[in-house]
C-alpha cells in the first residue's frame, strides 16, 4: 500500500509541454515526473467544464448519471457518500486542498482534512441557455486579460503553501495510507502572470497553425461557440498576448509542481508515495478561432496524466487511452482501498497492457452548444456525437489536428464507435434529460428572482 498524490490543475492542454512534445513550453518538473515515471499520452476528461469534469470524478460516475451539466449546480441530486468518506471507510486518510469546483459543497464530500478551499461557481448562469442559443453578456473582455498583474496566481499559491505544509508536518505522522488532493486554477484563464514569466516567453506571442480557414472551424457547434462568446473578431494582438500568457500560467505550475516534489523528498515520503499530474480539461488557444473549452475536440477534452512513484515504472509511455475516472480507481488499488462496486474506472497500470478494444468516454451538455454532443475514442479512431449538428469522425493517427472529418468516408468505423456510445447511453435520451434540467433551474432562478423583486432589488447573477 502506498500513498498518492493527485495534483490537478485547471485548463491545461497537455499539447503545451515538454513531455507531450512542445518545443518551447519549458515544463522541467512535468519533464522529470515523465522520466521517472509512466505518461499517459491519450488521457481525456470525463467533460470539457470544470464542475462536469470534477463531479464526475468525485463520484465515479458519468456526467449524464451524475446530472453535473454544467456550471450551474442548483437541483443535482445530492451524492449520500461523498468521496472522501468512501476513502474513510476503507481505512484511507483523505486531504482536500484548493479548487473544489463540484456538484457538492466540499463539507458534504467526507474528506478527513479541508485545507484552505475555495468552492467556486454556486450562482446561477444565466448564459447557460441552449435553444435558442445564449450569447455571453461582456464575453469579449475575457480577451484582454493577459499580462502582467500584481496578483496572477491569486489563491494558487496559498494552496501550495498549504500542501506543502501538510506533507512537511502532517503527513510523517499518519499512521494509514492517505492521499492528497490538490487543485489549483491555474492555467486556467485570465493568463495573468509576473513580468518574470511574462519576459520569459517575450519571443513567444505566436499564432494558432490552424484557424477559421479550416473545415471543422466551420461545424455548426464551433460557430455556436464563437457566436456564444462573442469570438467572431479577435484582435491578432489578443491572440498572441493570451497565447503567451498561457505558456506564462503553464511554467507557473509547473514550477508548483516543483514545490510539491521537493516537499516530498524532505520529509522522506518518496519510497512510498506516488505523485500523479494532471487537470480537469484543455484549453483550445485560438485554435478553429475557438477559446477555452466548451467541445470535443482533442485541445478541449485531452489532459496531461503523468505518474510517477513506487508504483510506476520509469520512462514508459502508454498509447492505450484513459480517462479521469482510471485515475480515481488508481487511487483506490495503491492505497489498498476496495472501489465501490457502481464506480468507473480502471487502475492506470491495468492500461499498460496496451489493450487495442478498450475506449473512453466524454460528453458536453453546457453553455455554448445547441444540444449535447458524446465523444468515444479507441484506438486512433475517435468519433464525436453531436445531437443537432452533423458527426464527426477522425483518424487521429494520421490526423491529430482533426483537420478531415472521416465520417462519410469510413461508415464502418463510424458505426463501430457508434456502437460502443450505444452501451453507454442513448445520446438523444441524454440530451433530453439535460435541457429538461436546464429548464427548471432557469424556471426555478426566475422564481426567486421574481420574490427577491418583490422586497427590493434583484441580486445580479454570477
Amino acid at each position: 500500500m502506498s500513498n498518492v498524490i493527485v495534483f490537478m490543475s485547471d485548463e491545461h492542454n497537455p499539447r503545451y509541454s515538454s513531455p507531450y512534445g512542445h518545443e518551447f513550453v519549458d515544463t522541467p518538473n512535468m519533464q522529470w515526473l515523465a522520466d521517472h515515471g509512466t505518461l499517459f499520452e491519450q488521457a481525456y476528461c470525463p467533460s470539457p467544464l470544470c464542475v462536469p469534469s470534477r463531479s464526475a470524478f468525485l463520484t465515479g460516475k458519468r456526467v449524464h448519471a451524475v446530472k453535473a451539466y454544467g456550471n450551474n449546480r442548483g437541483n443535482t441530486p445530492p451524492e449520500t457518500h461523498g468521496l472522501g468518506a468512501v476513502l474513510g471507510d476503507e481505512g484511507v486518510h483523505s486531504v482536500f486542498i484548493g479548487k473544489v469546483h463540484a456538484y457538492r459543497p466540499v463539507a458534504e464530500l467526507g474528506f478527513s482534512e479541508t485545507i484552505e478551499t475555495h468552492d467556486l461557481g454556486w450562482g446561477f448562469d444565466k448564459a447557460t441557455r441552449r435553444r435558442p442559443l445564449a450569447v455571453r453578456q461582456d464575453a469579449e473582455r475575457r480577451l484582454d486579460n493577459y499580462g502582467i498583474h500584481e496578483w496572477p496566481w491569486k489563491n494558487d499559491v496559498v494552496y501550495m503553501d498549504a500542501a506543502v505544509e501538510w506533507l512537511r508536518t502532517r503527513a510523517p505522522e499518519v499512521d494509514r495510507p492517505w492521499v492528497l488532493y490538490v487543485n489549483l486554477v491555474k492555467p486556467h484563464f485570465p493568463h495573468f502572470c509576473t513580468d518574470e514569466l511574462w519576459d520569459k516567453y517575450r519571443d513567444h506571442g505566436d499564432l494558432p497553425a490552424h484557424g477559421l480557414e479550416a473545415a471543422t472551424a466551420q461545424h455548426p457547434y464551433a460557430a455556436d461557440l464563437r457566436r456564444h462568446f462573442a469570438l467572431e473578431r479577435v484582435e491578432e494582438h489578443q491572440v498572441r498576448g493570451l497565447r503567451r500568457g498561457y505558456y506564462a500560467c503553464v511554467s507557473f505550475v509547473d514550477g508548483q509542481l516543483g514545490r510539491l516534489r521537493s516537499a516530498v523528498t524532505d520529509a522522506g515520503l518518496a519510497n512510498t508515495t506516488n505523485l500523479v499530474y494532471t487537470s480537469d480539461h484543455g484549453e483550445m488557444l485560438g485554435k478553429f478561432g475557438l477559446w477555452w473549452k466548451c467541445n470535443l475536440l482533442e485541445d478541449a477534452a485531452r489532459i496531461p496524466m503523468i505518474a510517477a512513484g513506487p508504483d510506476f515504472e520509469a520512462g514508459v509511455r502508454v498509447a492505450t487511452p484513459v480517462d479521469l475516472h482510471d485515475l480515481q480507481a488508481s487511487v483506490f488499488s495503491l492505497t489498498g482501498a476496495q472501489k465501490p462496486g457502481g464506480w468507473l474506472g480502471v487502475p492506470l497500470a491495468a492500461s499498460t497492457i496496451g489493450n487495442g478494444n478498450r475506449f473512453v468516454f466524454s460528453e458536453y451538455h453546457g453553455h455554448g452548444a445547441r444540444a449535447s454532443s458524446f465523444m468515444v475514442r479507441r484506438g486512433d479512431w475517435k468519433l464525436i456525437h453531436n445531437v443537432e449538428a452533423p458527426h464527426q469522425l477522425f483518424d487521429l493517427g494520421n490526423d491529430p489536428e482533426e483537420l478531415e472529418n472521416q465520417y462519410e468516408a469510413d461508415p464502418a468505423k463510424a458505426e463501430e464507435l457508434s456502437a460502443c456510445l450505444a452501451g453507454i447511453c442513448d445520446p438523444a435520451a441524454a440530451d433530453r434529460e439535460a435541457e429538461a434540467l436546464w429548464e427548471r433551474q432557469r424556471r426555478s432562478h426566475e422564481q426567486e428572482a421574481g420574490a427577491d423583486a418583490t422586497d427590493g432589488p434583484a441580486q445580479a447573477s454570477a
